[in-house]
């Protein structure tokens, strides 16, 4: 709600991750393997959430196979193809997302609880992250790795190595272009740093196969049906009544 009174958005859809392995999972069986489970109090407000959005006719995406995060890359994408000029907002507080962000697209994420937020722009995500810009975030993610994903990385590349090989190869397979044709610039690098790379090069790229979030996944999207405002006040009230979220009726737009 404070997200919908900042911004006044004309469309609004909601994604949820399913309880079930995803074709990354399928590829990797360690796949997010070191996270905790996810404690039971907060789990069980899952469908309380969507019931509420529900009663905002709130269009809501889930699909087998996926996480929620490359439904809300495909859905950052087609919007555009409906609407020319358009400003796309998403609220997560993951920031894998930040890899979405382009000249339409921002990220709005919590830095401590939903008073202390941050909207991410390019210039942002170059501030955070040593002057990366988002589309190069995926690459360095392949250099650094995830622990919280236990995506594996180049084994002794830190997040400092990685930042200072993507501003000066770009991309990961210019990198291992010019590592493995010998470039003066690739023989610069100190001889330790190259073998390590070169020992890793599958495991680089495995590690961006399984950070890239899929911006193709086959869902039914309608622009129209995602629009904003369209709810009766009264079914969201007993909504919030009947899961005892009363704080939150005084805050209805």
């Amino acid at each position: 709600l404070k997200a919908i009174k900042e911004f006044q958005p004309d469309f609004v859809v909601a994604c949820f991750d399913l309880p079930k392995p995803t074709f990354r999972h399928k590829k990797f069986e360690g796949y997010k393997a070191t996270r905790p489970k996810t404690p039971e109090e907060l789990s069980s407000q899952i469908p309380k959430v969507k019931e509420v959005l529900k009663s905002f006719s709130v269009d809501i995406f889930e699909k087998e196979g996926y996480e929620a995060d490359d439904i809300i890359g495909t859905i950052s994408k087609l919007v555009p193809k409906h609407i020319s000029e358009v400003e796309i907002i998403i609220l997560s507080g993951d920031l894998d997302i930040l890899q979405l962000i382009d000249s339409y697209t921002k990220v709005y994420t919590p830095r401590r609880g939903i008073k202390d937020t941050v909207l991410y722009d390019t210039e942002k995500v170059k501030e955070r992250y040593g002057g990366l810009r988002p589309q190069e975030l995926l690459d360095f993610k392949a250099l650094k790795g995830d622990p919280s994903d236990n995506i594996p990385g180049v084994p002794g590349v830190g997040e400092k190595t990685a930042i200072i090989l993507i501003k000066g190869f770009k991309t990961l397979e210019n990198l291992y272009n010019e590592l493995e044709e010998g470039t003066v610039e690739a023989m610069s690098l100190k001889e330790s740093l190259r073998k390590k790379l070169l020992d890793s090069k599958e495991i680089a790229f495995f590690s961006k196969a399984l950070a890239q979030i899929k911006i193709d996944v086959p869902i039914d999207f309608n622009l129209e049906k995602a629009r904003w405002g369209g709810y009766d006040k009264q079914k969201v009230i007993k909504a919030l009544n009947n899961l005892e979220f009363y704080t939150l009726i005084n805050r209805l737009p």
